[in-house]
């Protein structure tokens, strides 16, 4: 999968493998068709962010649901 290129695919996988990493408990609430597709390179950002790590600690995980929401529409 090219993640360099903007394309609702690859906002979708993006979002459900950093849903899946972070084993977020409220997944109805972020879907990928919420996601701004201008903000499509820090949303690359945080997805890379997210899979260097193996473990995140309970303030790194509020810190990143909160940038989730800054991306939503």
């Amino acid at each position: 999968m090219d993640l360099t290129k903007n394309t609702p695919e690859n906002v979708e996988y993006m979002v459900n493998a950093i849903k899946d990493k972070l084993r977020m408990m409220n997944i109805g609430a972020v879907k990928s068709s919420h996601f701004n597709v201008e903000m499509y390179e820090d949303l690359k950002f945080l997805y890379d962010l997210v899979m260097k790590k193996n473990s995140f600690s309970p303030s790194e995980m509020e810190a990143i649901a909160e940038e989730l929401g800054n991306l939503k529409k």
